[in-house]
């Protein structure tokens, strides 16, 4: 049948994904946030997180002594910024950048800072892609684990697992198909996927693995602990503060927004991902997971991934989540005029008030 005779409802029941939205009820999700009081919530929070984590797949990696060897060490007149080699299981290795600034004394207050795509942890650091040092910010990161630390805090950086020096080994398919492949999520998340797990999960332990390395540095207070990352770091920050309650406060930057309205609306990274997430609700019932702990939201007017009304929503209902906790102004937002990219504006000071203030 020619689809010029079909109506537009039939043509519309074609596309599978028009079923899989009748599926999609985050209003009535089992382990949505619902407490009607700060007891329930608290209640709902041992629940849910163990939940959570039994959804990302916190895959069972053989387990190793925690090791570090420090590869790299460079004085950048203010600040020094060392390099080393952390193992998080018996098969995995993870670079980590540890930024310290020269005048502060005695334990700091740390921030692990999560970058996003692109070519890796060096472009929060100051680096190019070759490995050359730069002095000016570039690029949506801003070099904001250099800011921070400049701010006052010892900021320790990782490579996220699919990015720089942990890229997968793709020169077999290039062989084959002779095409490049920029990034190595998609094959980490559907092989994590196969095994019952997800590419969130591998960064969340990756996260808990530096938590705890950090825990053993006698210059890091790890009592005065936050977390900051942009887009995929900035999904790599929402979990990991989800889950990881060391975390004292965190800045999530381009990537707070409705489900619906951004990471299920169109194309994105398959390691922004997990099977089965639907059961939790939206993002705001997540926020759940945080509260009363203090959490920013930075977001660009002109965000094209994460659009600005999505945002606007999931603040609005998460700051309803943070009231039942009594603590509605410790959900704050900086809305700036700009893309996809760190704003600063607020995101140093509300970080520095909050765990060292």
């Amino acid at each position: 049948m020619p689809s010029s005779v079909l109506k537009p409802a039939e043509i519309k029941e074609l596309q599978p994904v028009t079923g899989l939205w009748q599926l999609y009820h985050p209003e009535s999700a089992p382990y949505r946030f619902q407490a009607g009081s700060a007891a329930e919530a608290r209640g709902w929070q041992v629940e849910t997180r163990q939940r959570l984590r039994e959804a990302i797949g916190i895959l069972d990696l053989p387990p190793a002594p925690l090791e570090a060897e420090t590869i790299e060490e460079i004085d950048k007149g203010d600040y020094t910024r060392a390099k080393i080699l952390l193992r998080t299981s018996a098969c995995t290795l993870m670079p980590v950048y540890i930024l310290k600034p020269k005048r502060a004394s005695g334990p700091l207050p740390v921030v692990v800072a999560f970058h996003g795509h692109g070519y890796g942890v060096k472009d929060i650091v100051g680096l190019w892609e070759d490995g050359e040092e730069r002095n000016v910010p570039d690029g949506y990161h801003k070099d904001f684990a250099v800011a921070l630390c400049r701010r006052g805090f010892l900021v320790a950086a990782p490579e996220i697992s699919c990015f720089g020096e942990r890229l997968n080994d793709y020169s077999y398919l290039d062989q084959l198909l002779g095409q490049p492949i920029p990034y190595t999520c998609h094959h980490t998340a559907t092989l994590a996927f196969h095994l019952g797990g997800s590419a969130v999960g591998l960064r969340v332990f990756d996260g808990f693995k530096l938590v705890d390395y950090l825990a053993t540095r006698p210059d890091a207070d790890v009592t005065r602990l936050g977390a900051m990352g942009i887009s995929g770091g900035g999904m790599h920050t929402f979990f990991s503060t989800c889950l990881d309650e060391r975390i004292r406060a965190c800045v999530v930057s381009g990537y707070f927004c409705t489900f619906r309205q951004s990471i299920l609306a169109m194309h994105h990274c398959t390691c922004n991902f997990v099977p089965g997430l639907h059961r939790f609700g939206e993002i705001y019932d997540l926020a759940g997971l945080i509260a009363p702990r203090p959490m920013l939201v930075e977001a660009g007017l002109r965000d094209p991934i994460f659009p600005i009304a999505g945002v606007q929503e999931a603040v609005e209902r998460a700051r309803e989540v943070y009231a039942r906790l009594g603590a509605p102004d410790e959900l704050e937002v900086d809305v700036f005029e700009g893309r996809h990219q760190i704003s600063g504006r607020r995101a140093y000071d509300f970080l520095w008030e909050k765990l060292a203030g």
